[in-house]
């Protein structure tokens, strides 16, 4: 608790700074040379699509998982409650739709939809529209997309564009001093330095902006290639902008800083780390729905051959993979507190892949809907681990008073992870143990997965000790959930034996096995389904740890015979 007051004091002062640059005493600095050109359009490796160019040019705005109709009126106008809607709104990445389409009515749309943005916000620094993080991501999508902006443009719509840009340019360069840690500081840095290569500016200027991105990425890539949040999505995102910087770098004939090739280089195997065989990212720590597509477009920029890396100790996960079978693990602690905004209390938690197809997943999360099930996505429960008398391996801080100037950051969990790895000829695994219970009920939990049989078999093994080893339990105080998450396409059967069988479209089938405890069957939810939430199951163990400190289960993979749907 401590920690977090004083992450709430430096927010505060923070924003109080923050406030203070954005106010009238300091916009006169915001002023200053126009450039009088754009050098080079930075390339884009989002994915764009002309149709969502076409509903924009209809006034529909197909954004944040929302559809907002105009009915004629500017967007940057109407009162839309959804912030995540408004951010993405004025974030304007939307606007490689309208490069995708390559007409000059929607060049022209585009230019209209600028203007209109720099009338109504241009001059007033407030609100949505100049959170640092949107306009990282604004600079970064104007400079990209200029060529379709100023296609056909008069000089005096030219001479603003310029103008805002540099504004916007500079009123960043001074707010990033008064950010933290964390992804929107480096955006932050990425689009300054986008800036610096796109826009005449002094050497120095270059100079600068590299090395302020250079300090960056030392600080939030990690050595494995993880973000520092333990986020996997901010590993495919952040690339989608440092692979065209460095493209840039290189299209200008500058010298990019190591640390920027240092990161890439880092950043995609361990991209290709938390892919699952089918394509999607597994859902640990903020990860949301997949668009698969979005990753290959990353991944051909990837030259690193062989097979995935199995460990990733800085990040804190590890991977277990034979044949077409894949297993991916958290094993590692909570991040720093001030980028455990979206962080989960999944410590221990696996996702099960075989073929095309997830078998046992995390729930993930709801990337655009209402934050208000974020919680629920974020407890133990919602992942293939274990629960302690029902209470998640970690605390989050929901204050409404302090949410808007901390957000919901991790504040109690696992002090210390330990993890080895028990790989061997045909077999991968590791052991791990977390003390997330320990201090509320005087228990660590211990689990150790091994993969082998050429990927046809997963042996589990969950303990509960007291620290030193100690089996004696308070049978009042140590009730066990183990959970088993399923994906909502695998369908669930018992066959003649009375064994769960998980089986898939494709015939692909697992059998769970559990000679300790029998499972029972639950409803669950996945979150991060692509069109939204879906109702799925999960099998559970409940036991109580001290008659039974320890249990082993398997999954198994099985030829179809005899199955009965589970009722």
């Amino acid at each position: 608790m401590t920690r977090l007051w004083a992450l709430v004091a430096r927010e505060f002062w923070r924003d109080a700074r923050r406030r203070l640059r954005a106010g009238p005493a300091y916009r006169w600095r915001y002023s200053g040379r126009t450039p009088e050109r754009v050098l080079i359009a930075p390339p884009d490796l989002r994915l764009a699509d002309p149709q969502i160019a076409t509903e924009i040019y209809y006034g529909r705005f197909p954004l944040s998982g929302r559809m907002v109709e105009t009915g004629g009126e500017s967007p940057f106008r109407i009162e839309v409650p959804h912030r995540g809607w408004k951010r993405s709104l004025h974030g304007f990445r939307w606007l490689r739709h309208m490069r995708a389409a390559s007409t000059e009515l929607a060049s022209a749309n585009a230019r209209v939809l600028v203007k209109d943005w720099i009338a109504n916000h241009g001059a007033h620094i407030s609100g949505v529209a100049w959170e640092p993080g949107v306009t990282s991501k604004r600079i970064i999508a104007w400079l990209q997309h200029s060529s379709v902006v100023l296609h056909g443009a008069d000089f005096p719509f030219y001479r603003a564009f310029l103008k805002s840009l540099a504004m916007q340019i500079r009123y960043l360069r001074s707010i990033a001093r008064e950010m933290p840690c964390g992804k929107d500081l480096l955006r932050a840095r990425i689009a300054l330095a986008f800036a610096a290569l796109s826009l005449p500016v002094p050497p120095s200027a270059l100079r600068n902006a590299s090395r302020n991105l250079a300090e960056e990425l030392d600080r939030q890539i990690l050595p494995d290639g993880g973000h520092i949040s333990r986020n996997p999505l901010l590993v495919l995102e952040f690339l989608a902008d440092l692979l065209p910087l460095r493209q840039t770098y290189a299209n200008q004939a500058e010298q990019p800083p190591s640390a920027l090739m240092g990161a890439v280089d880092r950043m995609l195997p361990a991209l290709r780390f938390f892919r699952h065989q089918e394509g999607s990212l597994a859902c640990f720590n903020g990860m949301g729905a997949t668009v698969q597509d979005r990753i290959a477009a990353i991944l051909r920029h990837d030259d690193t051959a062989g097979a995935p890396l199995l460990h990733a100790p800085h990040s804190g996960y590890e991977r277990l993979s034979i044949g077409d079978v894949t297993v991916i693990a958290d094993t590692g602690a909570p991040p720093p507190l001030a980028v455990s905004g979206a962080a989960h209390a999944g410590c221990l938690s696996f996702e099960l892949s075989s073929g095309r197809h997830h078998f046992i997943v995390n729930a993930g999360v709801d990337t655009y809907g209402d934050p208000e099930f974020r919680p629920l996505a974020r407890a133990t429960a919602a992942h293939s681990t274990a629960t302690l008398n029902d209470t998640s391996s970690a605390r989050f801080s929901h204050s409404s008073r302090l949410s808007s100037l901390v957000g919901a950051p991790l504040i109690g969990g696992p002090r210390h992870v330990h993890c080895e790895r028990r790989d061997g000829p045909d077999r991968h695994g590791f052991l791990a143990r977390h003390d997330g219970y320990l201090q509320r009920f005087g228990l660590l939990h211990e689990r150790e997965l091994i993969l082998l049989d050429r990927g046809g078999v997963l042996i589990g093994r969950d303990s509960f000790l007291r620290a030193g080893g100690d089996a004696d339990h308070d049978e009042r105080n140590d009730l066990v959930t183990i959970r088993f998450h399923l994906h909502p396409d695998i369908n669930l059967f018992t066959d003649s034996g009375g064994h769960f069988v998980l089986t898939s479209d494709n015939g692909d089938a697992w059998m769970f096995s559990c000679p300790d405890v029998a499972p029972q069957v639950e409803e669950s939810i996945y979150f991060a389904g692509i069109a939204g939430p879906r109702i799925s199951r999960q099998f559970l163990l409940t036991f109580n740890a001290s008659a039974l400190p320890e249990v082993r289960w398997r999954l198994k993979r099985v030829r179809l015979a005899g199955a009965a749907v589970h009722g």
